[in-house]
């Protein structure tokens, strides 16, 4: 096998065991993204010196260290690509923005900062919609990323490049962030996993900020024990972000094995209305998959995703056009003339429903439903009446589109992201894994949805799912 191939479990295994170095995985990895990269665009910035230089680092590290001492460092000697909204110090960082085209932060995000300290190495920033606005890659202002199984079809977004550099094997696992679908759907166009961790469970700090009530760090992997891997790392309470939890953070990956017999799984209608049939019946395939494994099926109803369109496009602006107020070139960056139309779209619309005379009419009234929604999913995950455990359904409603399908259609992402908004909304702990392929040889991915933190969870279900398939096998022919 081509090193670059490896998950991290496979790749940290073999580095434990000196049966090769950090120097010569990172060498595959770099290899790979200049074969490939001109045709995918995955990459903003590739860290190539960089990268070597702490792969050197990594492989001193591992000729001096104990078995013991190797478990202290879980992602030592892995290259990793970031999503060029994380601050990265000494490395440029860009929102996929001309307005941040030569910002170097002089910090590292806290999500980075672990990483690091996990001995991970950064290998490159991966392209996205520019300031992780949008669902398909093609608002970054440094070319649409395109999707590795078909390069004539999108990656999806706003972490398209991620998911893209993971599929496409030009690093051993990616970081993503999540608004509402920007990890789980191009997981799922990709045909990898995206977990999106509890709103909360990982530090925004050093996040470019999109919308500051919803936007989630998160991996995106080849398999679910990497996803465990990387949220051990990143999760816990961040002094330099009030909005992470107090909460102790679990193992995850102890129970990833465990049996799910008996584990109530719901299922709700409107989560498939509106779906390709494609989509359907390997979603469908998949739930009668873990049914074998010994879950039960519940049909539930819950709040039909469609609604959580407008709740999410008047928080999601409003937040914006706040976020992006920062950006006028005094202190860092290119002035407000350098941003593209979708931001400019989305600050006016923001703008506007914060505005005298429309701040009740619509942001007040988008907080009052998205209270609904979360009180909505709290009914259904109530033990005492009943409630499920997880609830499955379809991450898209249809597999990746072809490239500018989201041209003059300022609502795309929206509708490409109908089935995970709901879930981000409220906060919630979502994982999208491969579950097959369309007739087009396109990947299809279905959504594991629990309540908060109860990652260790959804980790478990959707792990005992691949165990028993081969779509994660399945590779791009590149």
């Amino acid at each position: 096998m081509d090193l670059n191939t490896f998950s991290i479990a496979q790749a940290k295994q073999r580095l434990k065991g000196k049966k090769f170095s950090s120097v010569e995985l990172t060498k595959a990895c770099l290899e790979q993204i200049k074969k490939h990269d001109k045709k995918i665009n995955a990459f903003i910035t590739v860290c190539e010196d960089s990268a070597l230089h702490e792969a050197k680092k990594a492989d001193k590290l591992i000729s001096n260290l104990t078995i013991q001492q190797f478990n202290n460092y879980p992602l030592l000697g892995i290259p990793i690509s970031v999503k060029d909204n994380f601050c990265t110090k000494n490395i440029r960082t860009t929102a996929s923005s001309k307005v941040l085209d030569n910002f170097i932060p002089p910090y590292d995000a806290t999500v980075v900062n672990k990483l690091k300290n996990a001995g991970a190495i950064i290998i490159g920033k991966t392209n996205m919609d520019a300031w992780a606005h949008g669902s398909s890659t093609e608002t970054s202002d440094y070319g649409a990323t395109r999707n590795p199984w078909n390069t004539d079809f999108l990656p999806g977004g706003s972490s398209g490049g991620a998911a893209a550099s993971v599929a496409a094997d030009e690093v051993i696992a990616g970081i993503g962030s999540e608004t509402a679908g920007s990890i789980r759907q191009p997981a799922s166009w990709c045909g990898v996993v995206g977990l999106k961790p509890t709103y909360g469970r990982a530090s925004r700090y050093g996040l470019i900020a999109m919308a500051s009530s919803l936007d989630s760090p998160g991996p995106i992997t080849k398999i679910v024990e990497d996803s465990a891997m990387i949220l051990q790392v990143l999760a816990g309470k961040d002094n330099l972000d009030a909005t992470t939890s107090y909460k102790s953070v679990p193992n995850y990956l102890k129970n990833l094995n465990k049996s799910i017999k008996g584990i109530k799984i719901g299922v709700s209608e409107d989560y498939f209305e509106g779906v390709d049939q494609e989509v359907k019946d390997k979603v469908q395939g998949a739930i009668k998959t873990l049914e074998k494994l010994g879950a039960k099926v519940k049909n539930i109803k819950l709040f039909p995703p469609k609604y959580a369109i407008a709740v999410y496009t008047i928080l999601q602006r409003s937040e914006v056009s706040s976020n992006l107020a920062r950006y006028d070139g005094i202190r860092y960056g290119n002035d407000r003339s350098y941003f593209g139309d979708e931001a400019k779209r989305r600050i006016m619309l923001g703008t506007y429903t914060l505005s005298a005379g429309y701040y009740d009419q619509y942001y007040n009234k988008a907080q009052k439903v998205r209270t609904l929604i979360i009180q909505d999913f709290e009914k259904a995950f109530n033990p005492s009446t009943g409630g499920v455990d997880v609830i499955i359904g379809p991450t898209s409603p249809s597999t990746a589109l072809p490239l500018g399908s989201s041209k003059n259609h300022p609502m795309f992402g929206e509708m490409a992201d109908v089935l995970v908004e709901p879930s981000s909304i409220a906060g919630l702990p979502g994982i999208s894994v491969p579950c097959g392929f369309s007739k087009q040889g396109l990947p299809i991915g279905m959504q594991i949805i629990g309540p908060q933190f109860s990652e260790a969870l959804i980790l478990n279900v959707a792990y005992k799912y691949e165990q028993e398939t081969e779509w994660h096998k399945q590779k791009p022919i590149l």
